[in-house]
């Protein structure tokens, strides 16, 4: 698909640029380079009402937690949300444009999980972490003016995956309810399957075909879990009962096919699931949003899902501004 001039010259730049590749570093110093490189966008932040820095007492250890509360009165809406990065990548810090924007716009809560990353903690600890966090939201969240019995989960890329596999435990398992999972350009299944955007996108638009056979490598502790449907949803033998869904993909990049795949598996489920797809845009675009305009559009377009998933509920209880 033709891409954005700018995602072109965002290509051109990184290329240029000659930036380390993943695998091409221990994980540790790559984090650090690529946490600089974010530094060094200047990504605006959007205002909101108050930040809260906390950590909780999960079940296998303590869980940083960034609790965003929009200005206004509450008790408002809450997104639980998992950042994206190859579950290798990435903090907190490197989402803050992104959350402070979701949580300005949607006029929502966000919780951001500091999940454990690999190859230093593989899975399930990203897994276990996500779905405390979900918990401790639960019971915890009207401590900060927001209501539980209206939550969502976000996630972009790896955060996504962990969406759809948090999304599977909270069902099976009888967890907190949740109204809405929403997956932005998510890994839900193994690189090793054969689907026609991971050759036509293989190089040279960010997201690299390397880059997920080593992410992948980082994240398991054998190939084999590969067959958990924790780790490749798509795989889940029964997707019905989960909640309503957003899926956004992007044209150029690898993981689109897979992306559709699931977003029509959860339609064939019976589970209420909105598919866009941004022709133009490459893998991580939001991340962009002080650059690209499709980035701001995606973030409204995302608001917009969620609010309507919030306000359309019966037991609504949170006041307008």
């Amino acid at each position: 698909m033709a891409l954005d001039p700018k995602v072109q010259a965002l290509l051109t730049a990184m290329a240029a640029a000659n930036l380390p590749a993943p695998g091409d570093l221990p994980a540790e110093i790559l984090r650090e380079q690529v946490s600089s490189r974010f530094a060094k966008l200047s990504l605006p932040c959007k205002p909101v009402g108050e930040i809260f820095n906390i950590a909780i007492d999960g079940t296998e250890t303590s869980i940083p937690l960034r609790i965003y509360v929009p200005e206004g009165n509450g008790p408002f809406p809450v997104v639980t949300f998992f950042h994206g990065g190859g579950w290798v990548l990435f903090n907190l810090d490197n989402y803050d444009p992104m959350v402070t924007h979701l949580c300005h716009e949607a006029r929502c809560i966000v919780v951001a999980v500091d999940y454990r990353l690999a190859p230093e903690c593989k899975f399930p600890a990203a897994v276990v972490d996500c779905y405390d966090a979900v918990c401790w939201t639960a019971d915890h969240i009207l401590e900060y003016s927001g209501d539980p019995s209206q939550t969502a989960l976000v996630g972009d890329s790896a955060g996504g995956n962990l969406v759809a596999a948090v999304s599977l435990r909270l069902r099976d398992e009888g967890g907190p309810a949740c109204i809405a999972q929403i997956m932005l350009y998510p890994v839900v299944d193994f690189y090793t399957s054969p689907r026609n955007s991971y050759s036509e996108f293989a190089e040279g638009f960010g997201l690299t075909y390397t880059d997920m056979e080593w992410f992948w490598e980082m994240y398991l502790n054998s190939p084999l879990e590969a067959q958990n449907p924790l780790v490749c949803p798509i795989l889940a033998k029964e997707l019905s009962g989960l909640p309503p869904a957003f899926v956004m993909v992007a044209g150029n990049d690898l993981l689109r096919d897979e992306g559709i795949e699931y977003a029509h598996r959860l339609q064939a489920a019976g589970v209420p699931t909105h598919l866009t797809v941004y022709d133009e845009m490459i893998h991580g675009f939001i991340s962009y949003i002080g650059i690209l305009g499709h980035a701001r559009t995606a973030i409204t377009e995302i608001s917009k899902w969620l609010n309507h998933r919030f306000y359309s509920q019966e037991h609504i209880r949170f006041r307008s501004p």
